[in-house]
């Protein structure tokens, strides 16, 4: 696997570091983020979208991405595409 760091938040301190990177292999979004709070989880389990199953499934979790964190967001989505090609 070969990550290609894309930006960390800009208010990272000593609370975390939320961060994304593109596996350059695949093209897939990597986030290290916050894990969500459990009204974000009720929220999401209770989810009745269509195509969406009821719950999160053991493989796969909730997480929170600060909004500061969107341009490196746009920038992961970016490179993933490029990454694509």
């Amino acid at each position: 696997m070969r990550l290609q760091f894309i930006g960390i938040d800009p208010d990272t301190g000593k609370n975390g570091s939320p961060t994304a990177w593109v596996d350059v292999d695949n093209a897939d979004i990597v986030i290290q983020s916050y894990t969500a709070n459990e009204e974000t989880r009720a929220h999401c389990v209770k989810n009745t979208e269509p195509g969406h199953a009821e719950g999160i499934p053991d493989h796969e979790t909730v997480i929170r991405i600060p909004a500061r964190m969107v341009p490196m967001l746009r920038e992961a989505c970016d490179a993933a595409e490029r990454a694509q090609l």
